[in-house]
């Protein structure tokens, strides 16, 4: 059964996630921020990491580039809510740059989870 790591500090979204997931015959891992990520990672690496961009103390660009740079075949989506724009500076773009394979902005619908996650984990 294929594996996938939620890294999301919100409880409610990573909640979704699982059962969406689940019910689509994946195995889930959750994290609350990038640090328990990387653990979790390490531990017992997923088929593909589903990683929030914006969280507290150590957040999703970084651990995108750490997991990367540690495992360089790692699978990850980067996703977020936020609005992202700082000028022209976009931070799924910015976390496409470091190696995550897709992105998906928050909320998205609830069809995409899995259609994005069959296509990364088929690859």
């Amino acid at each position: 059964m294929p594996s996938v790591l939620i890294v999301d500090d919100e409880e409610q979204v990573r909640q979704v996630m699982r059962e969406i997931l689940e019910q689509t015959g994946y195995l889930v891992m959750e994290a609350r921020d990038g640090k328990e990520g990387l653990e979790r990672y390490r531990a017992n690496p997923a088929h593909l990491v589903i990683m929030d961009v914006f969280m507290p103390d150590q957040d999703g660009l970084e651990s995108i580039m750490t997991l990367r740079r540690e495992f360089p075949l790692a699978r990850v989506i980067a996703i977020t809510g936020e609005s992202d724009m700082i000028s022209t500076l976009d931070f799924l773009d910015v976390a496409k740059m470091l190696g995550a394979r897709r992105t998906l902005r928050k909320p998205f619908e609830t069809k995409a989870l899995p259609d994005a996650v069959a296509v990364e984990i088929a690859e």
